[in-house]
């Protein structure tokens, strides 16, 4: 055991716990140590697609929104990567996924409270001392210590979802966008590939086939429900919707009422960046010169039902929503862009009946990040909060200020300023 009682224990280093890792390792008040399972940081390794880019600005980086000085900015990682100049004549705001994942890696190794290969496997509460046990195996010894933490955060993200009538045949020719890069092969061998979905990822996935169609030959198909492959919201007033003061104003509505909202603002996460749609565009306009067969089909208004294997391909029972009609459509490989849902870790079991959960098993969450608890001590929380924060609860762009409100009630002082106003529009209609 670890005898030393931590300030704070992170659980999961993803982008969110390794901002709060570096603007704490300015801050010598804070002992404080995190823990991943991975050997190494890798932010989504499956989707580092070549072209694919970060769908904020580079500001939006470990530190730079709280403290630009700090030497864990993406700026300083340029400058020591000797890629300042390349990245100024590059005269772009957003970078390449690949670049963003390569600095979090560098900032990780540098970080001296992040720790790799080391798997959280239980958490417990040690009332009499108002202390939490945390017990971390290391992955390649299997040996297990346990650390003793005041407060915990916890960043555990997202798990990949598979509808439950494709999660039988997952496997090298039935997988999740998450899966594409380590399958890619297999999809140059297939006669015929389907992606399902209409998100990024999917988006994504598909403009990367799209790409390789004319030199693999495939016939390569996408299908979504919705009533077309629709761009997401990315004009400069809606993006204020990222922006503390409408997680602010978002907050302060009751559950069902969020849940209403949260409902009509998926143009807003779900959508399609307009450059990967115009990628797409052109790609299609490529393959179809000379009046070739594209083989190519976009199918939208259309809910897959189920899916199951028919010989060497699999049928997909579809139904086209508008007209109510049902047809099928065969494949060779199907790819599933279903999007992801929040990490509530089996690690926590013995902490439940700490925690305040509301009527559909979610956290309840303080205004300040913290789980609603029992006990004196604190745990923060980074993932399944879009319930409780809004849309902007995984956007890149407000997790230093998430980090800022944490690490000021933590500290209980204000180490970082907090304004009242961050953006033009006003979102509460109080002060009239």
């Amino acid at each position: 055991m670890d005898n030393k009682v931590y300030d704070l224990v992170g659980v999961g280093v993803g982008p969110f716990n390794l901002s709060l890792a570096a603007l704490l390792d300015e801050l010598p008040e804070v002992e404080s140590v995190f823990f991943d399972q991975k050997p190494h940081f890798d932010w989504h390794p499956g989707m580092l697609i070549v072209g694919t880019r970060l769908q904020v600005p580079f500001m939006a980086d470990l530190v730079t929104l709280a403290d630009p000085t700090n030497p864990y900015s993406f700026l300083n990682y340029l400058s020591q990567k000797n890629r300042l100049y390349p990245f100024y004549f590059l005269q772009r705001l957003d970078i390449p996924r690949r670049e963003y994942n390569d600095y979090c890696q560098w900032a990780a190794k540098e970080l001296k409270n992040c720790h790799f290969g080391k798997k959280v496997v239980e958490l417990d509460y040690i009332e009499k001392g108002e202390y939490f046990i945390i017990s971390v195996q290391d992955i390649h010894t299997e040996e297990t210590t346990t650390y003793k933490g005041k407060h915990l955060v916890i960043g555990t993200g997202s798990d990949p979802v598979m509808p439950e009538s494709y999660q039988s045949l997952s496997g090298e020719n039935v997988f999740h966008t998450s899966q594409f890069l380590e399958r890619q092969d297999r999809c140059r061998k297939a006669k015929s590939i389907t992606v399902v979905g209409s998100g990024q990822s999917a988006a994504e996935v598909f403009r990367e086939l799209l790409k390789e169609r004319m030199m693999h030959h495939y016939q390569l198909n996408w299908i979504t429900r919705s009533r077309s492959f629709l761009s997401m919201e990315e004009s400069k007033l809606s993006v204020e919707q990222f922006s503390p003061d409408y997680v602010n104003y978002f907050y302060q509505f009751s559950q069902e009422k969020k849940d209403e909202i949260f409902a009509s603002q998926d143009l807003l996460y779900k959508g399609i960046s307009s450059h990967t749609i115009t990628d797409i565009y052109n790609l299609l306009y490529e393959n179809s010169v000379s009046g070739q067969e594209m083989n190519v089909d976009l199918q939208v208004l259309t809910e897959v039902k189920g899916i199951k294997e028919k010989g060497e391909l699999y049928e997909i029972q579809c139904n086209q929503w508008q007209q109510n009609k049902a047809f099928t459509q065969e494949s060779e490989v199907v790819i599933v862009g279903t999007g992801y849902r929040p990490n509530v870790p089996g690690m926590i079991n013995k902490l439940r009946s700490y925690i305040s959960w509301d009527d559909q098993g979610r956290y309840e969450v303080e205004a300040d990040y913290r789980l609603r608890l029992n006990i004196p001590n604190q745990i923060y929380v980074h993932s399944g909060i879009s319930h409780s924060h809004g849309v902007g609860s995984t956007n890149l762009g407000l997790a230093v200020h998430r980090n800022k409100v944490i690490i000021n009630h933590l500290i209980g002082k204000e180490v970082f300023p907090i304004y009242d106003k961050y953006v033009f529009q006003n979102f509460d209609a109080e002060k009239y």
